[in-house]
């Protein structure tokens, strides 16, 4: 049996509790958001020209940044499965369709084990990696819902707007 001394939490050995590892993918997402944030704020000039794909630096580091993410969403979820006494390599299973919205429940939901296991001892959970658990368990769902109610929104208040022109001659012409 190992026991972790140094435990790195961007290292694929150890374990993950569940706040644990809802936390660090807070913190991924959190910082892969103000990338996004900053790159559009400070990158304007490098918006393609309508007709044109993007140039070749925001490629480079757009893939920079989504090779990271990818990265350690795997290393997350590898210790996540050590925490639940399972071999990292069912992370793989991020890769099929379907099969990965159940291992992210999986994941998520499923009690790790109290004691230790093959992959050594439970980490404890940081404060800060709470309160980014709950911050992403909160946060995250809003953010979705946002992203499909607005532009649904968006588009009820444009065919409304739509039907209103339509409308509005015929009432014209009703009048006259």
């Amino acid at each position: 049996m190992n026991s972790f001394s140094n435990d790195s939490a961007l290292n694929a050995a150890g374990r993950f509790g569940r706040l644990s590892y809802l936390g660090w993918n807070g913190l991924l997402l959190l910082v892969v958001m103000t990338l996004g944030i900053l790159s559009a704020i400070l990158l304007p000039g490098f918006a393609p020209e309508p007709g044109q794909g993007m140039s070749i630096f925001p490629r480079l580091l757009l893939g920079i940044v989504y090779i990271a993410m990818i990265y350690f969403s795997f290393i997350f979820a590898i210790r996540r499965l050590h925490d639940l006494n399972q071999s990292g390599w069912l992370s793989l299973l991020m890769f099929i369709p379907l099969v990965n919205l159940g291992l992210a429940v999986y994941l998520t939901f499923a009690k790790g084990d109290e004691h230790e296991n093959q992959f050594g001892l439970p980490r404890s959970t940081e404060t800060w990696e709470k309160v980014l658990a709950w911050f992403y368990v909160l946060i995250f769902p809003l953010g979705v819902l946002t992203a499909i109610a607005i532009p649904a929104y968006q588009d009820y208040v444009q065919r409304a707007h739509q039907a209103q022109i339509e409308i509005q001659p015929q009432a014209e012409q009703n009048h006259s």
